[in-house]
């Protein structure tokens, strides 16, 4: 009994140190998300939306319905374009494609409400 007490004890501890040493992290790659994002994306999805193409903003619903519902789908397609929209393999970084599709990705669950 005292030893499964001590591991759960552990085990609280270990996942509280986890979470707090993540949370700047992830904090850091949101801020650097909405950045390259109003930086590069929000001339044309400002708020999610879209002004080129109506059906393809960057809401939840449309993004489900054109196959863009993962964060690496999101990043292939910025990565690669399509369509109307350019390739920004030459204009991004790797880790800023990542930290802008978790963005967009995050948005869209909170239907780009703050």
């Amino acid at each position: 009994m005292k030893i499964h007490k001590i591991s759960t004890s552990f085990i609280l501890i270990f996942t509280l140190g986890l979470l707090t040493f993540l949370s700047p992290v992830q904090a850091a790659n949101s801020q650097n998300g909405a950045k390259v994002f109003n930086q590069q994306c929000a001339g044309c999805h400002a708020g999610g939306g879209n002004i080129v193409r109506w059906g393809k903003t960057l809401k939840k619903n449309a993004l489900n319905r054109n196959g863009y519902d993962t964060i690496e789908a999101i990043s292939y397609l910025v990565t690669q374009g399509k369509g109307n929209m350019p390739a920004y393999k030459e204009r991004l970084t790797p880790k800023e494609i990542q930290d802008v599709s978790e963005y967009v990705m995050k948005q869209a669950e909170k239907n780009w409400k703050s």
